[in-house]
């Protein structure tokens, strides 16, 4: 570790740059975004902002561990006490370490403190596609106990963003996103879920005004914790140093929660800031990029799934479900997850959670001969948990109330008939884990879906009446990685309720989410949309449901549901033994269609347009060497303009020519017209790269609730 200070330290990648001046008592960020052809030396000559009337006689600090010291009025990096005392931090630079790769690009800057009793850690790594990870740690070495309340990763954004947006949502509408101007003070998104909930702010971006997702500069972060969380974007009227605000995030703990004892530390989850010159579609470049460089993503092809919920429910029959399986191999489907239903006592949701033994009433015979049919036919076989909750009427809840999670003096409402099981208890942990690990071995599981499906509410530990959300996502993780590490090719789904659960946390033991317990395609087409401004198409399950679906009752047309979930990790959720042989033929067009596209859907990039009109939407993905895309142009509902006008296809090589293609595999979209634009009817049709992406083309006028798919592929 390095001493001494008058150092600036610079990581580059990606064309984004992040800058730090090694300063005494605390280093500062000199700049963070794009790459900048100067003398870093004249970043740090221009960092010191002026003196204002009415403030501390020194230049204001934002440091990379703000501080009251330094004139910082804002929300401070940390907050706890020693007993009442030691209540503003006052860190001292004791030491750095940089590591720059032999070719510069990216690299690891670490920095240690120390603060009296306390000795902390902040830890910058920029890797090859530009994102920034920051991790904190604080370790206490005094002679009694320090409360910590709060430890954030806080890095300033310039005046030009004047915009943020964050997403809410709720139970089948999740990731929802929501505008603001980037005003004074501070706009905190705070989860107390025990997990980051339906309603996850999932990414904050601060952005230049009307940035969209091909256009605009964003700074954005993202919590990288399967916990309670917080964000925040701050801004003051005397700014941030040379700055004129901030983002940043951090977990959100508990009073009392996190009370280190004397030699213990605390290891905040890391924050990941993601800038981008290219609006939304450019921070997911560098976040899916990130994640499929991952060693453990996955790398083979992404089978095609059937899970059985909307199927069968809790109807469990071997004949019922070998007809299903029949029906699913006839048109091409891959893998086949048993979903809930499947263990003892499990006849309605109120019951049975807890004892993962397989149901002798339902299968006298165990699951095995199931497993023999699935396998018979060339599938992959999963099967659904929900190991972090509990049924009351189980026998695991009569023989051990005390593992469930809450106050020791009576438990508050159930939720969806169920309670949470305190995983972080070792005797509790161990019974799940033996469970788990002989299911997965005896039937060879290849697939676990695995559920969340309540908020964690009076998250206590008993006896001791301890907060448990931090114990308890550790916990998970742990079993996670034990899991993997036993059944090295196991692959896991996160559910949690649908999308409760979708964040990086999760994402490093698992590899596919399902976005939503909703299946409806109007819904799904937007979650999905902005799910995978996170996470890339790959990891993000998108099934077939009914034609009137099971959670908003609406009707849609077979060819609007299969376009809507052919563009991610496709699977089908209905049941195919009611389906007609004429849907069936379609079901099975789709199924060759999603294999034909997935090397491409899996591994390209995701692009949006940015249109006027929200009725409309019109989202692809392009291949790494621009040879192939695959669009979709879908409307939700009617617009007042008869014709939406050019349209931008994005992504595409203005200099390159390409044959389009409409695929109709799926059936032709109903159109809101008399006749189709000149180029659509003349298809297949060789055109510019610079009049498809640049100038624009007309499109059809569809109807609501209709969707066309174009194959675009290079011609030269």
């Amino acid at each position: 570790m390095q001493s001494g200070a008058n150092a600036v330290i610079a990581l580059r990648a990606g064309g984004a740059a992040f800058v730090v001046e090694i300063r005494e008592p605390v280093p500062a960020v000199l700049h963070w975004g794009a790459d900048l052809d100067a003398p870093a030396d004249d970043l740090r000559r221009t960092a010191g902002p002026a003196v204002l009337n009415n403030s501390p006689d020194s230049p204001r600090v934002f440091s990379v561990w703000p501080t009251e010291r330094d004139g910082w009025s804002g929300t401070p990096a940390q907050s706890g006490n020693f007993a009442g005392y030691g209540t503003t931090p006052r860190p001292v630079l004791a030491g750095h370490r940089v590591d720059v790769p032999d070719d510069g690009v990216g690299g690891r800057l670490e920095l240690s403190f120390t603060d009296g009793g306390l000795r902390g850690t902040v830890v910058y790594e920029l890797d090859r596609f530009g994102v920034l990870a920051v991790s904190l740690s604080v370790g206490n070495s005094a002679d009694r106990p320090y409360t910590l309340d709060g430890l954030l990763a806080l890095l300033p954004v310039p005046d030009r963003a004047v915009e943020l947006v964050d997403f809410t949502g709720k139970w089948c509408r999740e990731r929802a996103p929501q505008r603001a101007p980037f005003g004074f003070g501070t706009h905190l998104r705070a989860t107390r879920r025990g997990k980051p909930g339906h309603d996850s702010p999932y990414l904050l971006m601060a952005g230049t005004s009307g940035f969209g997702f091909g256009h605009g500069e964003i700074w954005a972060a993202h919590l990288a914790w399967s916990g309670e969380q917080r964000y925040l974007a701050e801004r003051l009227p005397e700014g941030a140093g040379a700055f004129a605000a901030l983002v940043g995030a951090g977990e959100s703990l508990r009073s009392g929660e996190v009370i280190l004892a004397p030699g213990e530390r605390y290891d905040a989850p890391p924050v990941l800031f993601v800038w981008s010159g290219e609006g939304t579609d450019g921070v997911a470049d560098r976040l899916h990029r990130r994640l499929r460089a991952r060693p453990g993503h996955p790398v083979t092809a992404r089978p095609l799934v059937l899970n059985t919920w909307e199927a069968v429910y809790f109807d469990h029959d071997l004949d019922r479900l070998t007809a299903l399986v029949e029906r699913a191999a006839s048109v091409g489907v891959e893998r086949i997850v048993l979903d809930d239903g499947w263990f003892r006592g499990r006849r309605a949701a109120d019951a049975g959670l807890g004892d993962w033994f397989v149901d002798a009433d339902v299968w006298p015979d165990g699951l095995e001969p199931f497993v023999k049919v699935v396998r018979a036919h060339g599938m992959q076989f999963g099967l659904w948990f929900e190991p972090e909750m509990v049924n009351l009427d189980s026998e695991l809840a009569r023989a051990h109330p005390d593992w469930i999670l809450g106050p020791a003096d009576g438990l508050g409402p159930s939720a969806r008939r169920q309670y949470v099981l305190d995983i972080a208890r070792p005797d509790a942990y161990a019974y799940l884990l033996s469970r788990l690990d002989a299911l997965v071995a005896a039937h060879g599981v290849d697939h676990l879906k695995w559920d969340h499906n309540r908020d964690l509410l009076e998250a206590v530990s008993r006896p001791s009446g301890r907060p448990g959300v931090r114990r308890q996502t550790l916990a998970l993780y742990r079993l996670l990685d034990e899991l993997r590490a036993r059944h090295p090719g196991l692959e896991i789904e996160t559910c949690s309720g649908g999308g409760g659960r979708v964040d990086f946390g999760i994402l490093d033991r698992t590899d596919r989410v399902w976005a939503s317990d909703c299946n409806d395609p109007v819904e799904r087409a937007q979650i999905e949309r902005w799910t995978r401004v996170l996470v890339p198409p790959e990891l993000i399950g998108s099934h077939l449901g009914a034609a009137r679906s099971h959670t908003t009752s609406r009707t849609t047309d077979l060819s609007f549901r299969l376009a809507v979930s052919l563009t991610a990790h496709a699977g089908i959720e209905q049941d195919l033994t009611a389906a007609s042989p004429a849907d069936l033929a379609i079901i099975a067009a789709w199924s060759a269609l999603y294999r034909e596209f997935r090397p491409l859907l899996h591994t390209g990039r995701v692009v949006n347009a940015d249109l006027a009109d929200d009725a409309v939407a019109l989202y692809g993905t392009v291949a790494r060497d621009g040879s192939r895309a695959l669009f979709t142009w879908l409307r939700f509902r009617t617009s007042p303009a008869g014709q939406t006008g050019r349209v931008r296809f994005p992504g595409l090589d203005p200099a390159a020519r390409y044959r389009v293609v409409v695929r109709t595999e799926l059936g032709a979209a109903s159109r809101h017209q008399a006749d189709d634009p000149d180029w659509v009817a003349h298809a297949p049709i060789e055109l510019s790269g610079a009049v498809l992406a640049v100038a624009g083309v007309p499109l059809p006028t569809l109807n609501p609730q209709q969707a066309m798919l174009f194959d675009i592929e290079r011609t030269s």
